[in-house]
This record gives C-alpha cells, structure tokens and sequence, in this order.
C-alpha cells in the first residue's frame, strides 16, 4: 500500500495538522516508509512465540471488581479549572 499526495494532505487535514506543499513529499516518503515497515512486521515468523505486554516477565495485578464509596461528584469536579452543574467544561474540539 502507497500513499500518495492526495493522501498525505487529507490525512493532515483529519488530523488538523498544518502541512505546506513544500512538505507533503517528505511526509510522503515517510508515510510510505512507516507502511513499508509494517509490511515487514507482517512477514516475521512468529511461531511459538507467546504474546507479551511487557519486555520484562512479569505477572499482572488484579484487584477485586468491587463497588466503593467514591469521593462525591462535588470534590472530583472541585479540582476542575471550571466546571458547571457537577461537569467539568472543556473547550469545543469539533466543528
């Protein structure tokens, strides 16, 4: 799979990122590099290899999946910068 400019300037575009044409093709070379590098991923024999979530062995914690009194909405959303009516407000992110 190849990207080509087109491509590069709408996936700037999603991401809301400021992308000049003097740019697009360098971004496309690396677009095209990160996917020829997943691409490799994919041919690497991983046979008998047991999946990991970290580098070093270790056994995960669990906690008991209980209920507890938490803290109350009107202390959690006290550390807000602002908040309205028990909420935390946050500036709009989406047009």
């Amino acid at each position: 799979m190849a990207v080509d400019q087109k491509t590069v300037r709408r996936i700037a575009h999603l991401a809301r990122i400021a992308v000049s044409e003097d740019e697009v093709p360098h971004l496309q070379r690396e677009l095209n590099a990160i996917l020829d590098f997943v691409e490799e991923l994919g041919s690497v024999d991983v046979e008998g290899v047991e999946p990991m979530t970290s580098v070093v062995p270790m056994k995960m914690v669990w906690r008991h999946d209980e209920v507890t009194d938490h803290a109350g909405a009107a202390t959690i959303v006290g550390n807000a910068p602002i908040s309205e009516d028990s909420f935390f407000v946050v500036p709009k992110v989406v047009e």
